[in-house]
């Protein structure tokens, strides 16, 4: 098996993109991955490529990139994973590189949330009212993940005040970030006062619907330096499932896919948690957070919210967590947020992001959907090491 690297990432600001189409997203997003690459790239050197979405209705999704990037040889193999795709995706491509089976593989992840039917599958099932102002329908996800959260928030010490405090640390780190959605900071006074979707959650512990696409182009050791002398490793990948249906599951209080998932990323990069200087965890719903804190291993069971109270995961902190802004702030394209999330730490492990945390060069990127049933860990090692 061939070491794998990340030698461009780009992507779009994520947005409610209603003039732009899937077929307007992917050129965006590839070309400031295009641009990202020190040394540049040529479409024929790509040699396959992955493309993560929920769904379009621009027409067949495999199709489409081909289409729109000008490259109808080019083999395209579509995935979807709830919003695990994006690292399914990546993980799929790494494997296809490290196998010889290609040298040079494109990424991608794009998604309409607002226009698809994806839409419909994440935010109408079971409709049951809808908050006009927000537009946040009590559906699979919001109800789902809140069982999980309400009961950690029962059997844990974290309170409805910690999830505030993450929401207040991810909004802040927005600002910095602009390919944001929300760009304004927050108190946890005023997260706490905001509109109920469900209980536990107000409207500031959901991230917000949105559009965008994200890129990264992969290649083989030996081939990476063609494009780069900064590339950046990836060194685990995890994928992790569990029960569907919440009746079959022991434990609320926590999420088995990730911690498989990340039990696989990390036996596979010869890393421990501990080893971690800057992650973006999926922070959908602002409990998700706090409780991926301990299924990651970064914090022992029913003691995440020690973290947010002691500055650990604010910039500066022993461990960041979502310098990006997460999705709370930067928004969810399900099938774009794990590529963005390796386009963030891609920008970090070489210095360049937009609120660069110092010294980082190991990183961590994970998601979980489904809701709960699928998890994707991806771990990155920066140049130099």
């Amino acid at each position: 098996m061939r070491n794998v690297a990340i030698v461009g990432a780009g992507m779009t600001p994520f947005a409610e993109h209603f003039a732009l189409g899937t077929r307007d997203l992917l050129p965006m997003a590839f070309a400031a991955c295009a641009a990202s690459i020190d040394k540049g790239i040529d479409k024929s050197d790509l040699q396959a490529a992955w493309f993560g979405s929920m769904g379009t209705t621009d027409g067949f999704p495999s199709g489409i990139l081909a289409d729109t990037l000008g490259l109808p040889d080019l083999p395209v193999t579509r995935v979807e994973n709830s919003c695990a795709t994006g690292h399914d995706a990546i993980r799929n491509a790494m494997f296809g590189i490290a196998s010889g089976a290609f040298d040079v593989a494109l990424v991608m992840g794009a998604d309409k949330l607002r226009e698809t039917a994806s839409k419909d599958m994440l935010w109408e099932w079971e409709a049951m009212t809808r908050d006009m102002a927000w537009d946040y329908p009590l559906g699979l996800a919001q109800a789902g993940f809140a069982l999980h959260v309400r009961r950690y928030l029962h059997e844990s010490p974290a309170t409805r005040e910690h999830m505030a405090m993450v929401a207040v640390k991810n909004h802040r780190n927005a600002m910095k970030n602009p390919k944001a959605c929300r760009h304004f900071e927050l108190t946890v006074e005023e997260v706490l006062d905001a509109d109920t979707v469900v209980t536990p959650f107000g409207v500031y512990d959901c991230a917000p619907q949105s559009d965008g696409a994200a890129a990264l182009v992969l290649a083989a050791e030996g081939v990476a330096d063609r494009f780069t002398d900064r590339p950046v490793w990836i060194r685990g990948s995890g994928l992790g499932m569990d029960h569907v249906m919440h009746q079959h599951k022991r434990d609320m209080t926590s999420f088995p896919a990730t911690i498989r998932a990340a039990k696989q990323a990390f036996s596979m990069a010869g890393l421990t948690p501990a080893d971690v200087d800057v992650a973006e965890v999926h922070d959908y719903f602002t409990g998700i957070e706090l409780i991926s804190y301990e299924d990651l291993g970064f914090a022992d069971r029913f003691e995440a919210f020690k973290m947010i109270e002691g500055g650990i995961t604010e910039v500066g902190g022993r461990l960041p967590v979502n310098p990006s802004g997460g999705l709370n702030t930067k928004g969810h394209p399900p099938g774009a947020t794990g590529v963005a999330q390796c386009v963030e730490l891609f920008e970090q492990l070489r210095g360049e992001a937009c609120n660069q945390v110092d010294g980082a060069r190991i990183a961590l990127a994970h998601n979980v959907g489904g809701p709960t049933a699928v998890s994707g860990v991806t771990i990155l090692e920066g140049p130099g090491i």
